[in-house]
């Protein structure tokens, strides 16, 4: 193959097992955040644990990776709505950012899914894509919009503050994956 980046034959999941794979990212994306806030309130912390692990992020990543980019961007733009209905986290001013950048890490993953890069390296790229893809719209909103409920620091402080969450997924999600993809190839 001439493309800098080779292609693997992992075979295309049926639009019933992409569709589950959406559900179950969905439903960890919801039910995690709510796991760490808990754990946040107990020990007084509040929502500082989920600013730092980014809990909705691995299983969004996650979908896409094993599933495909349509699994994982509907998976990342859908799950922080419903954790808006459910919880009212994210906060309504964050809430649009949070979907464009997650449905932005499961399209990116998901469109990794098959070329032969490292799974560390699929993630990184995931990640850096989804960032600047919330960074710009960030930016965008602020500057050609005029909004004002968000300042355009939070896209580095958020950086800061998530970086224990960005490990987490580096050393959990090419874990994962091996375990996932070798179960299934048995």
């Amino acid at each position: 193959m001439s493309s800098a980046v080779k292609s693997l034959d992992k075979p295309r999941l049926s639009l019933k097992a992409q569709t589950l794979w959406a559900v179950v990212a969905s439903v960890g994306a919801v039910a995690l955040p709510q796991l760490f806030h808990l754990m946040g309130a107990v020990s007084g912390l509040g929502t500082k644990l989920g600013e730092t692990f980014l809990p909705m992020h691995l299983p969004i990543i996650l979908a896409g990776l094993l599933a495909g980019p349509y699994a994982g961007a509907i998976a990342g733009f859908l799950s922080p709505l419903i954790s808006f209905a459910l919880s009212g986290m994210p906060s309504a001013a964050m809430l649009p950012f949070m979907m464009i950048e997650l449905c932005a890490y499961g399209l990116a993953s998901g469109l990794l899914r098959n070329t032969k890069l490292p799974v560390i390296g699929k993630v990184l790229i995931a990640q850096a894509g989804g960032r600047a893809v919330r960074a710009a719209a960030i930016v965008f909103s602020v500057y050609a919009l005029g909004n004002e409920s968000v300042n355009v620091s939070v896209i580095w402080t958020s950086i800061g503050a998530g970086i224990f969450g960005l490990a987490l997924q580096w050393a959990l999600i090419p874990l994962i994956v091996y375990r996932i993809e070798n179960e299934s190839s048995k």
